[in-house]
């Protein structure tokens, strides 16, 4: 069983930054691919991005390329996202997901969730 924990959310203006982090326990983190999503109020949760284990696949959604970097650390068990630019459309719950064997966009691909982290972004 993996719990994954983020944290660094916040409130923050328009062209800010933010960056959040997820700690893991419970599992050989080197091993997942990890990803996050977010899910802003009324809205299906939507995947942001995703590293596999060794940092050498990264993918982003298109309307954060280029503003959000996602950078894992395995000897802290800590996966980051770097958030700068940010936009009040941005605003959400994001998440943190750990996956075995699939490095998707699609949250089923995912078995292991993290509780959220409140992001606002004020114009």
């Amino acid at each position: 069983q993996v719990q994954l924990v983020e944290s660094g959310g916040g409130l923050v203006q328009a062209g800010g930054s933010l960056r959040l982090a997820c700690t893991a326990s419970g599992g050989t983190f080197d091993s997942y691919i990890m990803a996050w999503f977010r899910q802003a109020p009324g809205k299906e949760r939507e995947f942001v991005a995703h590293i596999s284990t060794r940092s050498g696949g990264l993918d982003y959604a298109d309307s954060v390329r280029g503003r959000f970097t996602i950078s894992r650390d395995n000897a802290k068990n800590t996966v980051y996202l770097q958030m700068i630019g940010l936009k009040p459309e941005d605003t959400a719950v994001y998440y943190c997901a750990s996956a075995k064997w699939i490095a998707g966009r699609d949250p089923i691909d995912y078995n292991y969730w993290g509780q959220g982290t409140q992001v606002t972004v004020s114009s």
